[in-house]
């Protein structure tokens, strides 16, 4: 499931931006007494009471100014707005209820989205200043005396905002069910192959690099299990994206990758490995995912008998930080190989849910510490008590070692390359946690 996604609105220098930034917990807002300081969309994750959702800071909202680059600010609040399942106004307690508040209430009340009036500036502690009841005229319920400056009330905003997150779906439907996103750069082929997967034409294609701008969901069910395909907007180097809409489009195919259990990501052939390819695999790298490396456009590369093992050599080393993703030849456009893509998502989607028992494991263990004996630093052996696996998607060892400082990143290597020798682990990135005996927190 994807995070829940809460926007922060309202006329400019009310404060959002210092909200925001509070509750992340980091300075990733701009902060200046400038109105219009904030333009483009912000975003960030935030974790309150175990829910974990997308914050998003916006621009100030001006109703009917007719200036630039303020209308563009506008735009960009309007699709966090049409995009959030909760929406925050923000409003200044020094200035009181003006105009704008009026416009901007009216606004967000025609989108039919949960909406929580936030009163900030409230910095003094106890009862509210007698301006803060001004703040019912606005029509939407009862405000929420913030500080966000100082942290007052926020704990009392964050309770209120996640009474409207929707529920979490059921894990068993979860368990049945594939989810797996289609990621790359602009005009690879995402949309054709989502087409011929399901058969008909679910998704506009074009030579036109971003055509696709929202994620788009295709159930598929076959002899390798039930999947959901999702489509995603072509991911761009920053430099290159200029429109609004685009913009939110790379943060929901982000989005996409956060619910997704395997990702196919896209590279064309005719063209190569790209740098912005290898940044596209970052992303699902980072997020943990089960991987699948598709070179799509197979058909419209003329060949000898030589030329995929001469291909999937430069790919080794092109993509030699993610060297566990298996790699396809595919043709979107002629089918080629599509069958056998879905039999590598299911077989890749069980390794990255893989529990593999402490028994084994340290066997394992024993073994490969037996053949390369641990490193030593001055004297002092590292050793290695035990090992457990803490979680799965992606599988994660724990290691209880006397000395997490001996344990040096070119044996955490070696082992990693052992486990995956025993026991596969293919397509699925493998974490690592490094614990002193005592030390929970390490």
């Amino acid at each position: 499931m994807s995070k829940p996604v809460v926007a922060i609105v309202g006329r400019p220098n009310v404060g959002k931006s210092t909200l925001f930034n509070k509750l992340i917990g980091t300075r990733l807002s701009i902060v200046d007494d400038t109105p219009g300081v904030t333009r483009d969309r912000i975003y960030g994750d935030c974790e309150w009471l175990n829910h974990n959702f997308l914050l998003v800071d916006t621009g100030g909202i001006e109703p009917y100014s007719t200036d630039v680059i303020l209308s563009q600010m506008r735009a960009q609040a309007e699709i966090a707005i049409e995009t959030a399942d909760v929406i925050v106004l923000v409003t200044d307690l020094n200035c009181g209820v003006v105009a704008s508040d009026y416009e901007v209430a009216s606004m967000l009340q025609k989108s039919g989205k949960p909406i929580i009036l936030c009163v900030n500036k409230c910095d003094r502690v106890g009862a509210p200043d007698p301006e803060f009841y001004e703040f019912y005229n606005l029509g939407l319920g009862d405000p929420i005396a913030v500080s966000s400056v100082h942290g007052h009330g926020t704990g009392d905003l964050l309770d209120e905002v996640i009474k409207y997150f929707p529920e979490a779906a059921d894990e068993e439907e979860d368990e049945e069910i594939i989810n797996v996103a289609i990621i790359g750069k602009p005009n690879v082929g995402k949309s054709s192959l989502v087409n011929r997967i399901s058969g008909e034409n679910r998704a506009i294609v074009s030579d036109i690099a971003g055509t696709t701008r929202d994620t788009t969901d295709t159930f598929v069910e076959n002899s390798f299990g039930k999947f959901n395909i999702i489509d995603t907007a072509g991911i761009r180097r920053k430099s290159k994206i200029n429109d609004a809409i685009e913009k939110f489009s790379i943060i929901r195919a982000r989005m996409a990758v956060e619910r997704a259990n395997v990702c196919v990501i896209m590279i064309d052939a005719t063209e190569g490995f790209t740098e912005q390819d290898s940044k596209v695999a970052g992303i699902a790298l980072d997020q943990g995912k089960a991987c699948i490396v598709a070179v799509n456009k197979w058909d419209a590369v003329e060949k000898d008998g030589n030329t995929m093992n001469a291909f999937r050599k430069k790919l080794a080393v092109d993509f030699s930080f993610m060297s566990y993703a298996p790699v396809m030849f595919i043709s979107a456009k002629t089918g080629q190989r599509i069958d056998r893509l879905f039999e590598m998502i299911a077989f890749v989607h069980s390794q990255n849910s893989m529990r593999i028992s402490t028994g084994k494991l340290n066997e394992v263990l024993a073994m490969a510490t037996s053949r390369v004996q641990p490193p030593t630093d001055k004297g002092k052996r590292l050793k290695i008590y035990y090992m457990t696996q803490a979680s799965t998607r992606p599988p994660t060892f724990v290691f209880f070692v006397n000395n997490a400082e001996l344990f040096h990143f070119s044996y955490q290597r070696y082992l990693e390359n052992q486990i995956r020798e025993i026991f596969g682990l293919d397509g699925t990135p493998v974490r690592f946690i490094i614990r002193e005996r005592g030390d929970s927190k390490r």
